[in-house]
């Protein structure tokens, strides 16, 4: 094999065979193949696309760059899922115990947060003690006691990836949907659920604005686990405006546990309704009992306290608050139309929830919390947004990322185009 002729062939628009798309991963892994030359083969790809089987190929080769995780010891159906990441997204931390609770094993390896989209390690990193490495024999033995699992994944899972992925992010190669898509589905393959759901986010707080984009995003990845034998859906929901009334670590999960006790905003209960059912139904239903009884009935909770406390947590400590806040007050009264996710993203991040680089230090209490959601009335004068952080000289940058992006009618109109919270479920034809 040669490189060059592989980058030639996509450059030029024709269709890799398995055999060469298999040879330059492992070559890149290895360090035969130089970065300059990955970097002009993803643009390649980012240009020319790929067919449906060059994906597989792709995504097998980086699945086989390190190890696969197998649960079948544990004796229980598992289901994982994967949210393409958003603005107060804190769904995994009620969605997995909820889901335990019914009856499924969810062995859930999450991730950081970088720029406006939180992480849900960073999240859970808020609860005093609580760690995100586990071994695959602690993660085996929480599975099997607790029922779900949330952490790190470790460094021998699709290797490829993530240095493909540092590649990517340098050359302007990010936005190739085949790519994202490989990301994406060689770690969740590799994680070894035989089910995912899919929660690919829309909007402006979203990596995909358009619907249209999610949607192709959504079928390739479904697609992708339909040929490597994992049973994929996916759900399209709505990041034109926050998800929940809170963005930032300590207070994301402390709007969790308000779910989790029954209560929590609607949106978020929604959402992790909807997400728990569609997890359950790919593996056939648990043993009959409905998510939305589990955050009802206490018996998520019982998992969520039992989980936190299997990988080192207090689930009873309080969570770390910021010294400092700062209101942003309505201007006038009237009804809120709109209230933009990326915009409150940034602010979030800028206050110190996020991170500029994988190596960054976050911190736990800082974040937004909204008083307000589109649709709902303000009166002038009265707090539409908290900011925290504990460093007050954060403050006056992220109210320039505020700027132009709450809009208030005076007349009581209210939004006239939001997103549906739930937009479209797509999976395999034949599903």
């Amino acid at each position: 094999m040669d490189t060059v002729d592989v980058i030639r062939a996509k450059r030029d628009g024709g269709e890799l065979i398995a055999e060469q798309i298999h040879w330059v991963i492992d070559a890149y892994v290895r360090g035969d193949v130089a970065e300059e030359q990955m970097a002009a083969l993803a643009m390649a790809i980012l240009l020319r696309g790929m067919t449906r089987r060059e994906i597989a190929d792709w995504t097998e080769a980086m699945i086989r760059s390190g190890e696969r995780m197998d649960w079948s010891a544990l004796g229980r159906a598992c289901v994982d899922k994967h949210s393409t990441g958003g603005v107060g997204d804190k769904i995994t931390l009620a969605l997995a115990p909820a889901v335990a609770a019914c009856g499924v094993a969810v062995p859930q390896l999450s991730g950081r947060g970088l720029g406006h989209t939180g992480g849900t390690l960073d999240k859970l990193e808020a609860i005093p003690g609580w760690r995100a490495t586990l071994t695959p024999e602690e993660m085996l033995r929480t599975l099997r006691e607790v029922g779900a699992v949330v952490c790190a994944a470790g460094e021998g899972l699709a290797p490829a990836d993530r240095k493909l992925y540092a590649l990517r992010d340098v050359t302007g190669t990010v936005e190739s949907i085949p790519l994202i898509a490989s990301s994406i589905m060689s770690k969740k393959i590799a994680e070894g659920a035989g089910a995912l759901v899919l929660d690919v986010k829309v909007g402006s707080g979203a990596f995909m604005k358009t619907r249209d984009d999610a949607r192709r995003l959504a079928g390739t990845m479904v697609a992708l686990g339909a040929d490597h034998g994992v049973r994929t859906v996916a759900l399209l929901t709505a990041m034109d405006r926050p998800l929940g009334r809170a963005a930032g670590n300590a207070l994301e999960v402390a709007e969790a546990v308000e779910v989790l006790d029954g209560g929590g905003p609607a949106d978020v209960v929604a959402v992790t309704v909807t997400l728990a059912r569609e997890m359950l139904a790919t593996v056939g239903g648990g043993h009959g009992k409905d998510p939305a009884d589990a955050l009802r009935d206490g018996s998520a909770m019982d998992v969520w306290r039992r989980m936190v406390r299997a990988q080192g947590g207090d689930p009873d400590a309080p969570l770390p608050r910021a010294r400092e806040t700062h209101h942003v007050p309505a201007p006038v009264s009237g009804t809120l139309r709109r209230l933009d996710a990326y915009a409150i993203g940034v602010a979030a991040w800028r206050l110190g929830a996020g991170r500029a680089r994988k190596e960054d230090d976050v911190s736990p209490s800082a974040g937004a919390v909204l008083h307000a959601k589109p649709g709902d009335p303000v009166r002038a004068g009265e707090p539409l947004v908290t900011l925290h952080t504990d460093e007050p000289g954060r403050f006056p940058r992220a109210l320039e990322a505020l700027d132009g992006a709450i809009e208030i009618d005076p007349g009581g109109a209210g939004p006239d185009d939001l997103l549906p919270l739930v937009i479209e479920r797509v999976a395999e034809q034949s599903a």
